[in-house]
């Protein structure tokens, strides 16, 4: 790995929270969300196991109307068909949204034949409709009911069909820069969009990380700081998580071709407000 100096370390960061796609979950509280953000942010809108793939589709076209640059995460398992997937995109091609993610989803049994993002893929491929943009789902720290052999044979095998990959929540620089050389040692060269959490108390976040399953809640923490370092900046930062370490740690890596860091997808979990003062306070210094 090669080392930033401290102006590339700003400039990085910089660059980074300038031109970041803001995650959000499709509950009664969205509109509210939503409102916290710039006028025409890039905005990933999940697919809910509660609601369903229509509440996604809805929420993205309110949003694409409303003037923001809409991502939507068509889940996989949360499709019943071809006819339902030519529905969704048809809808999303007439709200103008010329960029999708495609994950497999996180329901345990799918609700069609659907049963991975490939299978998805490869649907989505005979379709007269086009997307500029696809993304797919990578796993820096793994996965904890898919073996990392499972893991890389999966991303060979989507990676033909994207433009770009979405990394998993992870906390740790070091740990997504090694993943991402590790994945360009195989073969794979998209664009990486890192999924980073964004500013909460502590206690939720490590609640949604045990949810998500990255690995033990507070490895991270271990891992970076020891537990006395931890307390202290528990204390420091009145208990809540900001990721400016994290961020810090990747900045002088962009515009590196070997890492294409394409930019920041940041997992609010609906929690716009307490980010975006953040994220503008790093912005005006």
């Amino acid at each position: 790995m090669s080392v930033g100096t401290q102006r590339g370390v700003e400039d990085g960061v910089t660059q980074l929270l300038s031109t970041a796609r803001f995650e959000l979950m499709p509950f009664d509280s969205f509109e509210g969300e939503l409102s916290e953000l710039p006028d025409g942010a890039t905005v990933a809108i999940t697919t809910s196991p509660q609601l369903g793939i229509d509440r996604t589709v809805e929420k993205c076209e309110e949003a694409a109307e409303a003037g923001y640059e809409v991502v939507p995460h068509i889940a996989a398992r949360y499709i019943e068909g071809p006819d339902e997937l030519e529905e969704i995109v048809r809808r999303l091609t007439e709200a103008g949204i010329t960029d999708i993610f495609v994950p497999g989803g996180d329901k345990e049994e799918a609700v069609g034949e659907f049963e991975s993002a490939y299978d998805l893929l490869v649907a989505l491929d005979e379709l007269e409709y086009e997307f500029e943009e696809v993304g797919i789902t990578g796993y820096p720290e793994g996965h904890d009911f898919i073996s990392d052999e499972e893991l890389a044979e999966a991303m060979e095998k989507k990676a033909p069909y994207a433009t770009y990959i979405v990394t998993q929540l992870c906390y740790d620089a070091d740990t997504i820069l090694e993943w991402i050389e590790e994945i360009r040692a195989r073969g794979i060269d998209l664009p990486v969009e890192v999924g980073i959490p964004g500013v909460m108390k502590y206690e939720k976040l490590i609640n949604i990380s045990r949810k998500v399953g990255v690995g033990d809640s507070v490895k991270f923490l271990r891992k970076t700081t020891g537990i006395v370092g931890f307390i202290k900046q528990f204390i420091g930062s009145r208990g809540r998580y900001k990721p400016d370490e994290l961020i810090e740690g990747l900045a002088p890596y962009v515009g590196d071709e070997t890492y294409k860091l394409q930019g920041l997808h940041i997992y609010t979990f609906n929690q716009t407000s307490d980010l975006e003062r953040w994220r503008q306070s790093r912005l005006n210094g």
